[in-house]
């Protein structure tokens, strides 16, 4: 039978960027305010967690290469809105910013979730910001905070496992 990895939380404390875009900020605030109530929850003291705010989505990874670079952070976490538009706009925001956030998590070995909504309507924007945490709405800052610790913890116990 195969080994399961339990990864848990271990006594060394987490340090978390959460970089905020500051476009719809009305819908970013939401998805901010659950991101913390989550981290906190998750046992991250507020001391350990930096808030950035960040002009808007499509310059995301590059505040996430900056905070990687410092080797400060366990885990980045990027919030955001796009709505679509008449424009193509919509497309290119959107896929740079899940690209380069994904890439920078991939090359630099630090977690970086992504709590970028991406929707036609503000309708479809608030619904994915609310106070809910399951299902097709929720609160995408809720599942960024929760997917980037429990990535930081799996880092971690993969760490420990290393071989001498």
């Amino acid at each position: 039978m195969p080994e399961h990895l339990t990864p848990e939380p271990d006594e060394t404390r987490l340090k978390v960027a959460l970089l905020v875009a500051q476009w719809h900020r009305d819908i970013t605030e939401r998805l901010e305010s659950a991101a913390v109530e989550t981290l906190t929850k998750m046992g991250i003291a507020d001391e350990d967690i930096l808030v950035a705010p960040v002009p808007g989505a499509y310059e995301l990874p590059q505040a996430a290469m900056w905070a990687a670079r410092r080797d400060e952070f366990d885990a980045i976490i990027a919030l955001g809105c796009v709505v679509r538009g008449e424009t193509p706009h919509f497309d290119y925001v959107a896929d740079n910013c899940a690209r380069g956030l994904a890439d920078i998590g991939l090359h630099t070995g630090i977690p970086v979730t992504m709590g970028v909504i991406t929707a036609d309507t503000l309708e479809q924007a608030e619904a994915r910001s609310g106070d809910a945490a399951e299902g097709k709405g929720g609160n995408k800052g809720v599942e960024a905070a929760d997917a980037a610790i429990k990535m930081a913890w799996l880092y971690r116990t993969f760490e420990r496992r290393r071989r001498p």
